[in-house]
């Protein structure tokens, strides 16, 4: 890729990232976010803007998944409401606290809930 620009080549990465997601994101349930933050410190954003950034890019593409597993029938809408408002309520506690807790922290904390997903993820 040394080749290319660095504008086309953050470009290509931004897209082929973006495909990446997606089909993580529809293979693992959203779990595209965990791969989001990463792509998007590489392409200049800091940790508050890459997490803020990550749930931007996950919302529609989640609502695309969930549509595609509905279509399936791998799933029944009122067996997933009574997790939403649940659900948005932490999402809004969540959004309110990503700016009040520093950089630093928000690395760790992220780092220590991958390494618990990856664990949980080979344990089971």
């Amino acid at each position: 890729m040394k080749f290319l620009q660095k504008k086309k080549r953050v470009k290509l990465l931004a897209i082929l990232g973006g495909v990446f997601i997606g089909v993580m994101n529809g293979l693992l349930g959203a779990g595209g976010g965990m791969l989001a933050v990463p792509m998007l410190k590489k392409l200049g954003a800091d940790q508050t803007k890459a997490h803020a950034t990550a749930v931007a890019v996950i919302f529609p593409l989640s609502i695309v998944s969930a549509a595609a597993y509905w279509w399936l029938g791998r799933y029944r809408l009122p067996n997933a409401v009574e997790y939403l408002l649940p659900g948005a309520v932490g999402a809004l506690a969540g959004a309110l606290l990503l700016a009040k807790i520093p950089q630093t922290w928000l690395r760790k904390i992220f780092a220590v809930l991958l390494i618990w997903a990856g664990i949980r993820m080979l344990s089971s």
